[in-house]
């Protein structure tokens, strides 16, 4: 079986407690570990502003989850999107190898590092 890397990005709604927060990412990560898939990243980016109202709701809580697993896992995954009344939108996605790559140098802040200049060299 071939495994492919996915990230998907969903958001929930505003209502929900850290707590609650927490445990509806858990159960996308059980569901995914379940049907066989590595969870190589998980992020929870808060609160955050909408860009347009959905639901009548103008704020949401964002997650990303990045994983490996055989295409037919995101049918699963997407069906209990669905399914949970707190997921106001998400979005899976395949991603390439140089996306792969990008989203390593991210997580390891590689773009957050100054570059060494000559004078710190000479120093």
């Amino acid at each position: 079986m071939v495994l492919k890397n996915y990230e998907t990005v969903f958001i929930f709604t505003p209502v929900l407690s850290d707590e609650q927060m927490k445990e509806a990412v858990a159960k996308f990560k059980d569901i995914l570990v379940k049907e066989g898939a590595e969870i190589v990243n998980v992020e929870e980016w808060g609160l955050r502003k909408l860009a347009y109202p959905i639901q009548h709701k103008k704020t949401g809580f964002y997650g990303l989850i990045e994983f490996k697993a055989a295409a037919t896992i995101v049918d699963a995954l997407e069906t209990e999107f669905r399914r949970d009344e707190r997921v106001l939108r998400f979005l899976t996605t395949a991603l390439e190898p140089a996306a792969v790559e990008y989203n390593e140098k991210r997580r390891k802040g590689e773009f957050n590092k100054k570059k060494e200049t000559t004078e710190t060299k000479e120093a």
